[in-house]
């Protein structure tokens, strides 16, 4: 089933590679860590959001605020760099 269906590996391959780009972009304007950080929070509140939304994942509190505690934290990585 991985990498099975043509054009959905072509979109994953395309963001993978635009991912990288911008992370590559980014390091060059700003500390390793701090672009690493923000790459890494982007992708977890992203990934965490579309499971929320056209996964059916369950959306409690809990879980909002801890997506709310991750961007605080990439926001007060770039604005402290």
């Amino acid at each position: 089933k991985n990498f099975s269906r043509l054009w959905p590996s072509v979109l994953f391959i395309g963001a993978l590679a635009l991912s990288m780009g911008g992370l590559s972009y980014a390091v060059n304007h700003i500390p390793l860590g701090t672009a690493y950080g923000v790459w890494v929070g982007i992708g977890a509140v992203g990934t965490a959001v579309y499971g929320m939304v056209a996964l059916g994942d369950p959306v409690t509190a809990a879980r909002l605020v801890c997506l709310l505690l991750i961007i605080a934290g990439v926001v007060g990585l770039k604005l402290l760099h």
